[in-house]
């Protein structure tokens, strides 16, 4: 797993910005990242659209993806990525949505979670994950496998977009 120091400082050496929505970790992502010392050089901001309303009112989710779909799909999480991205103005936007449980959700099982990352050009990343084990461990591994993917996405574009 990525270290978000490590990430930060990939964000700085490429000049670059991120934001994160995040649905069912509540804002862990974003208290990951502004952990770190220096999180100001890179980190933008974030939405917490836990509702499945504001995935479409403040991410631009479209509603017929989520009124056919449900708000746990990769779609959807590509469209919240792509979303805080542009909201918040930073080169990559981080998103989740899944099912963290106790219960499943609009007929998606507990562990089931999308991860997007939209990058310049809008171009997508997205990982689906099958998590076990409980409600906080689920929460805790979709943040793991967010930096991580964002890891992988900056490590596979650096030279790509640096000054």
């Amino acid at each position: 797993m990525a270290d978000v120091a490590e990430v930060l400082g990939m964000l700085v050496s490429q000049d670059a910005t991120v934001a994160v929505a995040e649905s069912l970790t509540g804002g862990l992502i974003g208290a990951a990242i502004t952990s770190v010392s220096g999180a100001s050089k890179a980190f933008r901001g974030g939405v917490l659209s836990y509702a499945t309303d504001l995935k479409h009112t403040l991410l631009g989710v479209p509603e017929e993806l989520l009124s056919r779909e449900g708000a746990v799909h990769p779609d959807v999480a590509a469209a919240m990525a792509a979303g805080v991205a542009r909201l918040c103005g930073a080169t990559y936007g981080v998103a989740v949505t899944g099912v963290a449980g106790p219960e499943p959700q609009d007929g998606k099982p507990v562990g089931l979670v999308h991860v997007a990352v939209c990058g310049p050009g809008g171009r997508i990343w997205g990982r689906e994950l099958r998590l076990r084990g409980s409600r906080e461990r689920i929460r805790v591994e979709t943040v793991d496998e967010a930096v991580d993917l964002l890891a992988g996405v900056l490590k596979a574009n650096i030279g790509e977009h640096s000054g």
